[in-house]
């Protein structure tokens, strides 16, 4: 399998695009991430993307992107993994280059969200939950996550103020993030006071929707003649049952364990080298459970570090430098992708007043479900 590196990388804003359409969207960040490469074409496209048929009412995006951004006769597809999908079109790219199949792929991840009413939205969105034993009963996403996070804080302890920082952190380095969806700094206070949406998570503990894309270009990376080049170090993938009640401990993602572990050893590195970790908030508990699973921290003790400031740039662990789920936005189907880019920008030094010091190794991990599908992957500078 070839080495593959990351040529170029493009994002639009994630906000409420009321003027633009899904292809608009998703257009804007594929020619983005074409012109960073300084290409015009390339052999094949990924598309991620969990939502279109039920919110857009459009399938077939491979085909779909391919005709507007001008990629006629070219492989295109669309790869689904409810909120992992991003992750997932960039993993199915990579095994393409990787093998020789193809020499260069544009992977672009993309969500439109705002164009249906929320709770036609959160019906979507729970379809990636298990439809017989628990969107039947009437559960939701936030509503599972609150079952965890309560289950979590009776066991190990935790107040819910004391997962505060998480949320503190994510809005504090969006601030300087222009495609970030809230800029907007707050405090535990403010934390404390905001809306209750399904006890004990609130709003500040929940990312926000959103209207995004962000893309990718990868080639072998021999073809890359920069003096300085991102490659991938490690993509891993692994899964869990889709339902959590049928988890041995639903206060432990497996998945995200083994697809780290995988990382790690193909990698060859451990979790104390890595210099920061895009980690998927969707929820402040899914922050704390992914760094315990990915061994920064031990089980039950991923909230300490967030509230010893371990988390923050500069900290032991640096997590969602650009914002993460919880402040840039989470436009489900495009967030891996997110991830990925903003991974690339630390390496190549481009995220100003939350720029890690001296990032050579960065990691990404994308959540599909509530933590049924887990995709790490571990990017490297080299000179």
């Amino acid at each position: 399998m070839r080495k593959i590196a990351i040529l170029g990388i493009g994002q639009t804003k994630i906000d409420e695009h009321w003027d633009k359409s899904l292809r608009e969207i998703g257009g804007d960040a594929a020619f983005a991430a074409l012109q960073d490469a300084g290409v015009e074409k390339v052999d094949a496209l990924f598309v991620g993307n969990m939502l279109s048929s039920m919110v857009s009412g459009q399938n077939q995006l491979g085909t779909f992107f391919a005709d507007w951004i001008g990629l006629w006769k070219r492989e295109a597809v669309k790869i689904e993994a409810a909120c992992g999908s991003g992750a997932a079109a960039f993993r199915s790219a990579l095994m393409a280059v990787a093998s020789g199949d193809v020499e260069s792929a544009l992977v672009l991840g993309v969500e439109k969200m705002t164009d249906k009413a929320g709770r036609d939205v959160t019906a979507a969105l729970a379809t990636a939950a298990d439809a017989d034993y628990e969107v039947e009963q009437g559960i939701s996403f936030v509503g599972i996550n609150a079952l965890v996070m309560r289950r979590y804080m009776y066991e190990f302890g935790w107040k819910h103020e004391d997962f505060a920082q998480f949320s503190i952190n994510s809005h504090a380095n969006a601030m300087h993030n222009p495609y970030a969806r809230l800029h907007e700094k707050i405090t535990v206070e403010k934390f404390e006071k905001s809306s209750m949406v399904a006890t004990p998570i609130n709003l500040l503990d929940a990312s926000p929707v959103g209207d995004g894309a962000a893309a990718m270009v990868i080639v072998p990376a021999e073809k890359v003649q920069r003096k300085q080049k991102i490659v991938v170090a490690a993509s891993a993938s692994a899964t869990d049952s889709i339902a959590v009640h049928s988890r041995k401990d639903p206060m432990f993602l497996q998945a995200a364990y083994q697809s780290a572990k995988r990382a790690y050893e193909m990698a060859g590195v451990t979790q104390n080298q890595i210099d920061f970790f895009e980690l998927h908030d969707a929820f402040s508990i899914m922050a704390a459970l992914s760094l315990e699973a990915c061994g920064f921290a031990e089980r039950g003790q991923g909230v300490k570090l967030a509230l010893e400031n371990q988390i923050g740039i500069g900290g032991k662990i640096p997590v969602c430098t650009r914002g993460g789920l919880k402040a840039r936005g989470h436009p489900v189907g495009a967030t891996g992708m997110y991830q990925l880019v903003e991974v690339v920008q630390q390496l190549r030094g481009e995220c100003g007043k939350t720029q890690v010091h001296d990032a050579k190794i960065g990691m990404a991990q994308n959540i599909g479900g509530s933590g049924a599908t887990i995709l790490t992957h571990i990017l490297k500078k080299e000179n």
